[in-house]
């Protein structure tokens, strides 16, 4: 009956195959997610849990970004939240979530309080990463239509076997987990915008280390909670799609295809971005640009005239503008209330157009520019396409340098390529 719970759970407790391009990527984002995190430890919403947390009573059990250190499941809450503060993590397009701000915070805090060495963290990470991808593809994207977001959905179930898998979960155990887990997850869309979209993703990472630590102590769940009567699937509008959210599991590994953002933006926007750094824009040449997108992102990151930094993240105009005009949209303090008043960038900005194309994929962006000279430039871009490995670490590697700075990365690179423990990588969290 439980054909989905059976294969994930022996799926977590496996032995890992994989290639060397599959490690490299892991260790790719765990860089890239302390970098986003130790970027983002200072802002609003993350002052606030962080402060909230460490002003409770308990044992500092694991490093917090920014400092401190907090009980297990407080600790997963403050870096999951944390490293989504900036919304400038990793995205895999399959089912629409991020991989990283729900597991990672999850597998390196435990890791970290059990004393585990690096290559089992990246192992359980990789597992629940991977997982969380499996369960997304299974609930489809009538779950994420409806409203849910999958980023703390799907997540959820992959914070829990990483965490499973470090405590040495069985088979038997890890269903326990996955079924336990079904009743916690939870995460909704209409945060987006505001403080609970970060939250979201904290909360997914702290529910699935309390299951898992759960479980561990004797704790006792339905196995079935997942995809049984009145299961999660059934109730969060999932489509059940088991035979395609299992495909290849085991040996073909989605998360190879997780896309890292290289611009502190709407991950909407950087088909579009990537296009026109092809085209190496430069304003003063720029007659007219004509953007063309998905729909489904008209409604999600085409603001037309935003007034504040926040909202020129969710704008073809303005961020088009802002490259063309030498702002690195790398940095997130590129964006700016101040930016939006720029009078180059607005006239620049009123002579871009956005357009809905259906037979563009959702990662899939085209752009025109005609030059004032009268010649007519054309480029596109998918973000599906698979970058070469070497420039994949190329460019995560200098957006992590942006952020944390060169001395920073190149130790914590170290430690995730040659090994090390957990504790010691975490103490970095602290900034």
């Amino acid at each position: 009956m439980a054909k989905l719970t059976n294969a994930l759970a022996d799926f977590a407790c496996a032995p890992l195959s994989t290639t060397l391009q599959t490690r490299i990527v892991t260790s790719l984002s765990m860089l890239d997610w302390i970098a986003v995190g130790c970027a983002g430890k200072d802002e609003p919403v993350s002052k606030i849990v962080r402060d909230m947390v460490l002003a409770e009573a308990g044992a500092g059990q694991a490093h917090l970004f920014g400092g401190g250190t907090a009980p297990l499941r407080a600790t997963a809450l403050v870096n999951g939240t944390i490293s989504h503060a900036l919304d400038y993590d990793d995205t895999h397009f399959a089912h629409i979530g991020h991989p990283s701000v729900a597991i990672l915070p999850a597998a390196l805090a435990l890791a970290e309080a059990k004393d585990k060495p690096i290559v089992d963290l990246l192992e359980a990470a990789l597992i629940g990463m991977e997982l969380s991808i499996r369960v997304g593809l299974w609930l489809g994207r009538a779950h994420y239509q409806a409203g849910f977001h999958q980023t703390a959905t799907s997540g959820a179930f992959g914070a829990a076997v990483a965490c499973g898998r470090l405590l040495g979960l069985n088979p038997a155990q890890m269903r326990q987990v996955l079924g336990l887990t079904a009743t916690r997850a939870a995460g909704q869309k209409s945060q987006f915008g505001t403080m609970g979209k970060p939250y979201n993703a904290g909360v997914a990472a702290a529910n699935g280390l309390e299951a898992a630590q759960l479980i561990t102590a004797g704790f006792q769940s339905n196995d079935q909670a997942l995809e049984g009567t009145f299961g999660f699937g059934a109730t969060h509008l999932g489509e059940n799609d088991t035979d395609s959210a299992l495909q290849g599991l085991g040996h073909d590994w989605l998360f190879e295809l997780v896309s890292h953002k290289f611009h502190a933006c709407c991950h909407g926007l950087h088909a579009a971005l990537e296009a026109a750094r092809e085209l190496d824009i430069a304003e003063p040449e720029v007659a007219e640009i004509k953007v063309k997108t998905h729909p489904r992102w008209m409604t999600v990151c085409n603001q037309v005239n935003p007034t504040t930094g926040l909202g020129a993240k969710f704008s073809y105009r303005t961020v088009i503008a802002m490259q063309a005009l030498g702002y690195d949209t790398a940095l997130p303090e590129s964006f700016t209330d101040q930016i939006c008043q720029n009078p180059r960038l607005k006239s620049l900005a009123d002579r871009i157009t956005v357009e809905a194309d259906n037979s563009l994929s959702e990662t899939q962006a085209k752009l025109a520019l005609l030059r004032r000279d009268g010649a007519r430039l054309e480029a596109e871009h998918d973000l599906q396409t698979p970058l070469a490995l070497a420039d994949r670490e190329d460019r995560v590697r200098a957006k992590a340098v942006k952020l944390i700075g060169r001395d920073e990365v190149d130790e914590i690179w170290s430690m995730l390529r040659t090994g090390g423990r957990a504790a010691d990588l975490a103490a970095h969290l602290n900034g």
